[in-house]
């Protein structure tokens, strides 16, 4: 594109005419790279678009409105109920009658409910409680996802650092290459080193192509935590990664860690409100045993169809009282009470049990821990080791007395080098996933 504009720049000042539609165009040109330049994320950046944009914590964010709407709902019991009915119809008979044929009637009425036997309290209660159960959900959803972030982060920088080794391997393999054809051309080695040479480059392309593809995928799932649409040119990245594999020693009590997990967990406190949820239920429907009253007041227009009783059109004001009992409901109720009380038995089992996974999460956390920890050391030993091997063979090779086997050390180095990093990260991941201690 900007040879194209140099090219009209250069015809137009020939003619010895202003190139003013040349120069706005290469201004254009210049702004496109700018407007291209893709966004680059560090973690708590990352953590903080995922919790904007990704779809689980929308939802659970849309769930939490929707308890809302309940809390309205089950408060509208105590609020007063307007109502409107009214019929009208004409009959025809076969004998005569003095009983007028038509017959209409129309009411508007105010109800109020005086005595429902604890439902209305009880279901506002469970109301309070969905909205709290749908904020706690939101927060385990939100904790999740911004683990899952910080873990698709260190996977882009692992798999980047694994494609750069496997370039650098690439690289110094190529090299070799070309050394020993150089020195078979020479008539210092022969064709088993050429040979050597060209199978350990091909061993180590494809694993080159193998990291470029973890590579790719690693960017796909964080960008599907941060709600980015991959449909279109899934093969292109839509922003970039910044920070370095990094780890500062963390040694945070297990008993400690087990209490805050068990009082500060979202999922142990989503699962002890059903529990709660079930109690006031069971008192809902228990007062469908206990009678309900409504006071009423309204206004009625109807007509009266015996004409020896009074005039044809009424109305007037009214005022009373309604009262309902089920004496019996052929155990309606009783079927009721019995299916809550075993849903908030599950609902007990269901808590015990989130208590245990939490308190194995937290467990399996720390062994983790200790097991990166320890891994960590032992690999960063073996890179020293390797580092003192690679000098050396870079030393014998400037002097021309390098051979196969240094250059299988110097390949042992490299791959001991590329351990190193998933001992880096498999110790990270373990502490977003560990309550704090502080």
């Amino acid at each position: 594109m900007q040879a194209i504009l140099r090219t009209l720049v250069r015809k137009r000042s020939c003619a010895g005419q202003t190139p003013i539609f040349a120069v706005v165009l290469l201004a254009i040109g210049l702004l496109v790279p700018a407007r291209a330049e893709l966004p680059s994320y560090e973690i708590e950046q990352g953590v903080a678009l995922a919790d904007a944009q990704n779809p689980e914590i929308i939802i659970a964010r849309k769930k939490v409105e929707g308890a809302h709407g309940g809390l309205i709902e089950a408060r509208s019991g105590y609020l007063p109920s307007v109502i409107s009915s009214g019929f009208a119809d004409k009959r025809q008979t076969q004998t005569d009658t003095r009983l007028r044929q038509e017959d209409y009637s129309a009411s508007v009425r105010a109800l109020e409910n005086v005595y429902t036997g604890g439902a209305v309290s009880n279901q506002v209660g469970i109301a309070e409680l969905m909205i709290e159960k749908q904020r706690c959900e939101l927060e385990e959803v939100r904790n999740r996802v911004a683990m899952d972030v910080r873990v698709g982060f260190y996977d882009v920088l692992l798999n980047r650092a694994k494609v750069r080794v496997r370039e650098n391997s690439v690289r110094a393999l190529e090299e070799e290459l070309k050394t020993q054809e150089e020195r078979l051309r020479a008539g210092i080695v022969g064709t088993l080193n050429v040979g050597r040479a060209q199978v350990a480059l091909a061993n180590e392309q494809p694993e080159l192509a193998n990291a470029k593809t973890q590579l790719t995928n690693s960017y796909l799932r964080l960008g599907e935590l941060f709600g980015i649409d991959f449909r279109s040119n899934p093969d292109q990245p839509r922003f970039e990664v910044a920070g370095q594999l990094q780890y500062a020693a963390l040694h945070p009590d297990l008993n400690e860690c087990l209490g805050r997990a068990d009082a500060n967990r979202a999922e142990i406190k989503a699962r002890q409100i059903d529990v709660e949820i079930e109690d006031r239920q069971y008192l809902v429907d228990r007062s469908e045993l206990r009678p309900h009253v409504q006071v009423f007041s309204g206004y009625e227009v109807y007509n009266e169809r015996d004409p020896l009783v009074g005039q044809e059109f009424n109305h007037g004001y009214l005022v009373g009282v309604n009262a309902t009992w089920h004496l019996f409901d052929g155990f309606a109720t009783k079927g009721r009470m019995q299916a809550t009380h075993s849903r908030r038995e599950a609902a007990v089992a269901a808590l015990e049990a989130a208590r245990r996974g939490v308190a194995s999460e937290v467990r399996s956390a720390f062994l983790d821990i200790q097991q990166g920890e320890t891994v960590l050391e032992t690999t960063t030993k073996s890179v020293q080791t390797a580092d003192e091997s690679l000098e050396i063979t870079k030393t014998n090779l400037a002097a021309g007395l390098g051979t196969q086997l240094d250059i299988l050390q110097a390949a042992v180095c490299t791959m001991l080098r590329w351990r190193g990093s998933p001992a880096r990260v498999a110790v990270l991941p373990t502490r977003s996933t560990s309550p704090p201690t502080d």
